[in-house]
Formats: structure tokens, sequence, C-alpha cells
């Protein structure tokens, strides 16, 4: 597991959700970048229908997989990029980061854009050191 360490300061606002103002990695072996997720179930390749949540989930376990894959765990996530097609979705998809990522709070950046593949409410990608 990557040594990693939080960065706070007073100088800069405070996290308003489950994500670190920064993270220090020492000593990387490996860097895992995880292309952006969307709600698809790997198994029938179809969409994932649903509010928020749900897609957020599939995304997430999509997201997990990939990092397992490479010897990895939402531990050894240092950076989170969200994309969302609707900013107002913003508390409900914390919810849902926050089972996955709450103890571990990697840096994250949450965007609004305007379309995303297929229709989707949010993708998701992550940088992990090992």
């Amino acid at each position: 597991m990557v040594s990693r360490v939080p960065v706070y300061t007073e100088n800069a606002p405070k996290p308003i959700g489950p994500y670190s103002q920064g993270i220090i990695a020492h000593n990387p072996d490996k860097v895992i970048f995880v292309s952006g997720q969307i709600p698809i179930n790997p198994e029938t390749g179809e969409l994932v229908k649903g509010d928020i949540r749900v897609q957020a989930r599939q995304a997430i376990e999509n997201l997990i997989a990939i990092l397992e894959a490479a010897g990895a765990t939402v531990d050894d996530v240092v950076k989170v990029t969200v994309y969302l097609d609707d900013i107002k979705d913003y508390e409900e998809f914390n919810r849902v980061y926050e089972e996955y990522f709450g103890h571990s709070k990697p840096a994250r950046a949450v965007v609004e854009v305007s379309k995303l593949p297929k229709g989707v409410k949010v993708e998701i990608e992550a940088i992990a050191v090992l």
C-alpha cells in the first residue's frame, strides 16, 4: 500500500464532502490511471437505469473492478474526478461516494458537464498509486 498523507491547511476551504484537500503519495512503484467509468453492467453490457445513486454505485463498482485487476483498492486512490450531468445531484452522489471513499478521502474534483456518453448521469475516473 502506498504511504498516503492527507494535506490540510486552514489557508484553503475545508472540504465540503468526503474528500481531502490534497494527498501526498510517497515512493510510488506503480501509478494506475483508471479511465472514466459510467454505469454499464459488465455482465450484460447494458446501461444501468435509475437515479444518480443507482448509476453512481455501478460506476464506482466498475472503477473498483479495474483497480482490483491492477492489484489496487480504493485505499490506493489518490485522486478522483467526477463528472455529473446535473450538479443538483451532488449531495445524493456524495452519499454513495462516501460509502466507498469516506474512510480514505482521496483528493477530488466534481464537475458539471452538459452531456456524458450514452446519456448517463455520472462518469468517474481515478488515479491510484501502489
